[in-house]
């Protein structure tokens, strides 16, 4: 009887199932909340990741080296209170010792820090300073 009734369960909620369907998005609504002359448009920012010759988080080495090269750069940056969040969010990648730093800080002044604490860590071969400075 209890086989019957799982079977009968188990029947019951599969073709619940295919008669609900999946729920979809509406695919063209993202087209009207942002057209091409909308001042929210802000994907042009994002376009130089979309090739091959910018470094990302994902080009990380999992060498025990660069990892620890990240680490140490990352955990300098939190500790100084004196930097932006823009800056203590900066993107770090270490690949064979060189460190290439991303992202956005507030000034010229967060980038030449960012630039002596990567510079002071040991094991850095070379700096790739890949910073901007937030336009006002």
């Amino acid at each position: 009887m209890s086989t019957r009734l799982l079977l009968a369960m188990f029947t019951l909620t599969g073709s619940l199932l295919m008669m609900t369907g999946t729920v979809r998005a509406e695919q063209n609504t993202a087209l009207y909340l942002a057209a091409d002359d909308s001042a929210l448009e802000n994907t042009e920012r994002n376009v130089r990741d979309r090739d091959n010759a910018n470094l990302t988080p994902e080009d990380q080495l999992e060498s025990e080296g660069d990892i620890a090269i990240t680490a140490t750069i990352r955990q300098a940056i939190i500790r100084d209170e004196s930097l932006s969040l823009n800056a203590q969010n900066a993107k770090i990648i270490t690949r064979h010792g060189v460190v290439t730093l991303r992202g956005l800080v507030e000034s010229e002044a967060e980038r030449l820090a960012l630039r002596q604490i990567v510079t002071q860590t040991p094991g850095v071969v070379q700096l790739d300073n890949q910073l901007e400075i937030k336009a006002p």
